[in-house]
């Protein structure tokens, strides 16, 4: 079974390891080119690509700032079409109220479709402890189920893997979990694409019990969306009699008019297509049409505290298309597993930190995981400013003090005393000028900094200095 990734150490750490694995670095480079290259064509197709970005940020914006009146119309919409709305604070209350849900039914095995907010609550692992098997439906999270892997990308969570790796994975595994793969699986598409659906056929007919997140929610008719590409997804939520959804707050929108926006937006920035080919939506229930018993976990987990950070909460309007990671420099070299959350690359960046606090080493180094290159912020189609967040967390984890970053601390206070004394700092220059050839090469104390840059070189001769003797006025009193 798929683990958390409790205990994973920092992101400089573990990427170290990362960039050591050629194949990885393969797989990653081939999948996320290909990807950035396609949406890029998919998004010049729309002319007024810049308009619906600004109406996408604007209607999150809108959504966040009332945040609590939508909740609140959500629940009543649900509640009237027959569904149960639930409130969890926490990972463990979400966990504890599906478990119950499940176990009332008296069955011991679920069937999911694709759904980060279960995958950041560990909803997994706590159903194992009580004894209840969770299959998942989605093909990439299959594969990594069946693999006892980790997610390592928003919209692909097995592109670390090559198709050899994925067929070695069904034929030893698949047995374990249920049919198993066919004699003499081969590694094209087309081959493992039907182990897949025979292997996961029998799981959806037998399946009571359905657990599902969503993409998004609509206020005024307390309708849930989910988008996807399989259609197994559809099967997951209509043939179980009951279906249990886990989402997260921030994904409700105030009508059907505004989810038109993500509708052409969503599609296209995170698998290059015009629309999905499957858009599923459920509002409760219906005689003899669907699940019997629906239920609705809202999930904080952290959301309400990063909605109140007013340079962070812009974190909250991502849509989960990945477009962010296929173009940032480190993801491709790193993976996502680095980044020690189900949420990788620059969004992971931003949101893990604030989810779960800076206070663990993986969450405190997740800020400083990125060059700063901007690609992430120009293709998001919310305009979320992650470079903008990820320097305000990174001043948020430099405030809470540690060895580097009172070193630090002190170092910039120094510097900006100097500064303010230009007597002290034309003395200080001609000091470093005079005594270059005794400097080191490295600057001690900050040798994971100067590692992999070199440090300029100091010249014979202080600007200021330099200036005086050349700029001097000339006969006319004119400068030169």
């Amino acid at each position: 079974m798929s683990g958390t990734f409790v205990g994973m150490p920092s992101f400089p750490r573990a990427a170290k390891e990362a960039v050591h694995n050629k194949t990885l670095r393969d797989n990653l480079r081939h999948a996320t080119h290909t990807i950035r290259d396609k949406r890029a064509k998919a998004v010049a197709e729309l002319a007024d690509w810049a308009e619906l970005r600004e109406a996408g940020k604007q209607i999150k914006d809108h959504t966040l700032r009332h945040l609590d009146r939508y909740l609140v119309q959500l629940e009543s919409r649900v509640t009237e079409a027959g569904g149960t709305v639930h409130w969890a604070a926490d990972a463990d209350e979400a966990n504890r109220i599906v478990a119950d849900l499940v176990k009332a039914t008296g069955e011991s095995e679920v069937v999911k479709v694709k759904s980060m907010a279960t995958q950041e609550i560990g909803l997994n692992e706590a159903l194992e402890a009580e004894g209840i098997a969770a299959y998942e439906t989605d093909l990439a999270e299959l594969i990594v189920q069946l693999g006892d892997d980790r997610p390592s990308h928003i919209l692909v969570p097995a592109i670390h893997r090559n198709r050899g790796e994925i067929r070695d994975i069904f034929r030893e595994k698949m047995a374990d979990w249920g049919r198993a793969a066919p004699h003499g699986l081969s590694d094209t598409p087309a081959d493992l694409a039907e182990a897949a659906r025979l292997h996961l056929r029998e799981k959806f007919l037998r399946a009571k019990v359905g657990i599902s997140g969503a993409n998004f929610m609509v206020a005024e008719t307390g309708t849930l969306v989910v988008f996807e590409s399989e259609g197994n997804g559809r099967m997951c939520l209509t043939l179980p009699e009951t279906l249990i959804s886990v989402v997260g707050i921030e994904k409700v929108v105030p009508t059907w008019r505004d989810l038109e926006v993500f509708l052409q937006t969503l599609p296209r920035s995170s698998t290059a297509e015009r629309m999905n080919p499957y858009t599923s939506t459920w509002t409760g229930t219906a005689d003899g049409d669907g699940p019997r018993t629906f239920h609705l976990v809202l999930l904080d987990n952290g959301r309400t505290d990063t909605l109140a950070d007013e340079v962070g909460r812009q974190a909250l309007r991502c849509i989960r298309c990945s477009a962010c990671l296929n173009v940032c420099p480190v993801y491709e070299r790193a993976g996502g597993h680095a980044y020690g959350s189900v949420y990788p690359g620059p969004i992971g960046a931003i949101l893990s930190p604030q989810l779960r606090g800076t206070q663990s080493e993986i969450d405190a180094s997740l800020p400083y995981a990125s060059s700063l290159c901007g690609a992430c912020y120009e293709v998001c189609p919310v305009a979320i400013d992650i470079p903008e967040v990820l320097v305000h967390l990174r001043e948020r984890v430099a405030d809470q003090g540690g060895k580097g970053h009172r070193v630090e601390k002190a170092a910039m206070k120094a510097a900006g005393w100097v500064l303010d004394h230009p007597g002290v700092l034309g003395a200080g220059e001609r000091v470093a000028s005079r005594t270059r050839k005794l400097h080191p090469s490295k600057l001690p104390g900050a040798g994971a900094w100067t590692r992999s840059r070199e440090l300029p070189e100091m010249p014979a001769e202080p600007f200021r200095d330099w200036w005086k003797k050349n700029r001097k006025p000339k006969s006319d009193g004119k400068k030169p």
